[in-house]
């Protein structure tokens, strides 16, 4: 009885896990539906709305340097405001594993 409740808590955790991952290319996929608008497709943040709110430049090697992945979690998940004025909007509708997907994009701007 007791491997029989442990394989099936097993069978259940493999199933949520496979089921929340999200493949790489989701990321791109979704940073183009999320994101590009302000940080462009090429992720350099050279739109005329990434201008006037100041999106970095995910090409950049400094920017790349210093993104954090929690604190961009963070960000996606619940926004930007700064000085009152908001900079980003929250995109809470993602799961984690989407929003990981859209960092590990964002970092690969400057792998290409």
């Amino acid at each position: 009885m007791k491997n029989l409740i442990g394989i099936t808590a097993a069978a259940l955790l493999v199933t949520i896990w496979g089921t929340q991952a999200a493949e790489p290319s989701e990321g791109a996929a979704l940073f183009k539906k999320k994101c590009a608008s302000c940080h462009g497709d090429d992720g350099k943040g050279e739109t005329r709305m990434g201008k006037r709110l100041g999106a970095k430049d995910y090409t950049d090697p400094k920017v790349l340097a210093e993104l954090n992945d929690e604190k961009a979690f963070t960000v996606i998940k619940e926004g930007l405001k700064e000085d009152g004025k908001t900079k980003m909007k929250p995109e809470g509708d993602l799961t984690d594993a989407q929003i990981k997907a859209l960092i590990a994009h964002m970092k690969a701007f400057g792998k290409k």
